[in-house]
């Protein structure tokens, strides 16, 4: 699907480990920037106190979700740590043809999928300065069973082994550089010239010049 126009907005994937801090990094931003949305995916997994329905995902069924499969409602899904995590495509397209960017916060196997099927889109690989600070942190959060982190730290070691596949690496060592580095990645997707030479200023400017 191509979707590079000057009235529509980019979608930017951004994934890495679960406990790098992908989530400080994108609230953050999309405080900070304008035209800025944030997709909201679909789980089947529990809601976890102080997430709301929504906002942070739309929390569905099993049945639910395998209805949305066969409608094909969704621009990618997958399971994760059994669980299974879906974009809803209308929500990604809808607010693109606005004009808005859209913020994928997905997990690496996601991000290979819409990388197969969706042109134009930005990849963003959010890292822990070391393997073992990513152990640290998910310990720190205190949310799941022992046995729950190493295996997401099992996945961690797989999905890092892809940060060639992706365009842009953030190595998430001080939160607000990270923030700062995110938006840069952002302003600079939009200042293209690709992105911006269909636009009446450019052509304006450059016809007067002729």
């Amino acid at each position: 699907m191509g979707l590079a126009s000057a009235n529509k907005g980019i979608l930017f994937v951004i994934s890495g480990p679960s406990g790098v801090g992908k989530t400080s990094i994108i609230r953050s931003v999309l405080e900070r920037v304008k035209n800025v949305v944030f997709s909201v995916s679909c789980t089947t997994r529990k809601q976890r106190p102080g997430e709301i329905n929504g906002v942070d995902y739309f929390f569905i069924s099993q049945e639910e979700f395998d209805e949305m499969i066969r409608g094909n409602k969704f621009l990618e899904w997958a399971k994760v740590h059994d669980n299974y995590y879906g974009t809803p495509s209308d929500f990604v397209f809808k607010h693109m043809d606005d004009g808005n960017d859209v913020i994928l916060d997905i997990d690496v196997q996601g991000a290979l999928n819409v990388k197969k099927n969706f042109d134009g889109a930005k990849f963003v690989f959010i890292a822990p300065p070391s393997y073992q600070t990513l152990g640290e942190r998910l310990k720190r959060r205190g949310t799941e069973t022992e046995e729950k982190i190493q295996r997401r730290l099992e996945t961690a070691r797989k999905e890092i082994k892809y940060i060639p596949e992706f365009e842009y690496l953030i190595i998430n060592e001080d939160l607000e550089s990270s923030i700062t580095n995110l938006i840069s990645i952002i302003y600079a997707e939009r200042l293209k010239f690709d992105k911006l030479k269909e636009t009446d200023k450019v052509r304006n400017l450059l016809k007067e010049v002729q």
